[in-house]
């Protein structure tokens, strides 16, 4: 079996690849953020574990390479922007063959807060697969702001073998003060 020590990261990219008009702007960060040295900030990044993929490239193989991604992960990072739950083909493919198939925790990011408190609030956000999954418990799940320090926090507790306890966890308002982000 495969060495799972990635973390994988989803978005919207909105149908496009200008990187200013879509989610991808936060998969960029984070991948800005690890090529630092000079912070806390890393992660393996999962889609680096196997060849690239063009936008051109046949549907069978774009699956057949986020399965072999996902199949590498330990967690995956799901970034929720206003426009991920319109996505109809890959990040509802990507929630469920994570949480059915791999049992990855997620770590739901969502952009443009500053903390979360009661995730429930925000399911107007959740893509239709992540929802039926928090719904039913299949999936456990810690909601945070897409800010670097929760960010930190999360990549490096939770994994295949330490999962938050339920499909709503989220981080109190003492740990946000520690993460240095005002409430």
């Amino acid at each position: 079996m495969a060495y799972r020590n990635g973390t994988y990261i989803a978005f919207h990219a909105d149908g496009t690849n200008v990187p200013t008009e879509s989610d991808i702007k936060y998969y960029n960060l984070m991948k800005a953020w690890t090529a630092k040295t000079d912070d806390d900030f890393s992660m393996i990044n999962s889609h680096d574990k196997t060849s690239a993929v063009r936008d051109s490239s046949l549907k069978t193989t774009l699956r057949n390479r986020l399965k072999e991604r996902l199949n590498l992960s330990k967690h995956m990072v799901l970034i929720i922007g206003p426009t991920t739950k319109n996505d109809t083909d890959w990040v509802p493919f990507e929630i469920e063959y994570a949480i059915d198939n791999c049992g990855l925790p997620i770590i739901i990011a969502y952009a443009g807060y500053d903390y979360i408190l009661n995730p429930k609030f925000l399911s107007d956000l959740w893509p239709k697969a992540l929802k039926e999954r928090i719904e039913n418990g299949t999936v456990k799940a810690i909601h945070i702001p897409f800010k670097k320090e929760p960010l930190i926090d999360a990549i490096s507790q939770f994994d295949l073998k330490n999962k938050p306890s339920t499909s709503l966890n989220y981080y109190t308002k003492e740990a946000y003060k520690e993460f240095g982000i005002p409430i």
